[in-house]
């Protein structure tokens, strides 16, 4: 029995200077709602957690990217709508300057008309916009793409993936000019072009031609923007699939399981009580040498 040195509660204070460690683990966990809290929880988990988080938040924006380019695209559809009623006016004035029934002072009154709704068409065509983009006046027709600049030209790019594969992880938008020039309508489009003008009978069952031609190639445009709008509804579709598979991946690496780790955080909470009590009692151990002295 020994007096300077207690070895017994040695022993006891390493078992709860454990326990309480392994106590505290718990507790950040349960607070936490997360297994892997630090490095050293889990060094190789970690470094698996944080990559399969970059890549979740790179597929998170990228559908709200995909989201951006349908708005894009509803916007330029949406104007193309309001053209498309301009063309169908131009037809009708268009037939209706072709019959024989007006004069040519009254052939000007309809040109007049007509060259308005070409103007209208052009100037809708190079205001629509969508966040500082011009959509309808050609701006994003180029074939061909040019990032590197500070204002990309061409044809624009909606990236989505969460790395940089041309197959895999963007496409390009292309939408054609849809000024009254580039449908070949309106005294603003070649001199040559049948829907020029509608000031002569002749020229108005020209222009009858012309405006058929303008409105299919309208139509290409509008049914090109359509067919995009799906694909970019499908991606999303796929890039959520995507995202909720990884986020569920990523929980079973990262999240805490409430009901195992509440089991460990009881048998370390009365490891822990156990060896505060027997600690106290190895402490008084040595005060039996007491009984030898007296």
């Amino acid at each position: 029995m020994y007096i300077n040195n207690n070895s017994m509660s040695g022993n006891v204070a390493n078992n709860l200077t454990t326990h309480y460690t392994n106590l505290a683990q718990s507790t950040q966990r349960l607070s936490t709602g997360l297994r892997i809290n630090s490095a050293a929880d889990d060094a190789a988990g970690l470094g698996i957690r944080e990559l399969m988080r970059t890549d979740i938040a790179a597929l998170q924006q990228g559908v709200r990217n995909a989201n951006d380019a349908i708005s894009l695209l509803q916007t330029a559809d949406g104007a193309l709508g309001i053209i498309d009623e301009k063309l169908i006016r131009m037809k009708e004035l268009a037939e209706q300057a072709a019959t024989g029934t007006y004069d040519s002072t009254q052939r000007l009154m309809i040109e007049s008309e007509y060259q308005a709704m070409a103007s209208e068409i052009t100037r809708i065509a190079n205001a629509t916009d969508f966040n500082g983009l011009h959509l309808l006046n050609g701006n994003l027709s180029g074939s061909v793409h040019d990032g590197e600049s500070m204002t990309p030209t061409g044809k624009l790019k909606i990236h989505f993936g969460n790395m940089n594969d041309s197959v895999e992880d963007y496409y390009y938008i292309q939408i054609d000019s849809s000024t009254a020039s580039a449908l070949g309508v309106g005294n603003s489009a070649d001199s040559t072009s049948k829907a020029y003008t509608v000031s002569t009978q002749a020229a108005a069952q020209r222009a009858l031609e012309g405006l058929q031609h303008a409105v299919v190639s309208k139509d290409k445009i509008r049914a090109n923007l359509g067919a995009l709008q799906n694909r970019l509804e499908n991606t999303i579709s796929n890039l959520t699939t995507q995202s909720e598979n990884m986020q569920a991946a990523e929980s079973r690496i990262s999240d805490v399981d409430v009901a195992s780790e509440m089991a460990t955080f009881v048998r370390n909470q009365i490891l822990t009580q156990s060896a505060v009590a027997m600690l106290s009692q190895a402490n008084s151990m040595p005060q039996m040498a007491m009984q030898l002295i007296r």
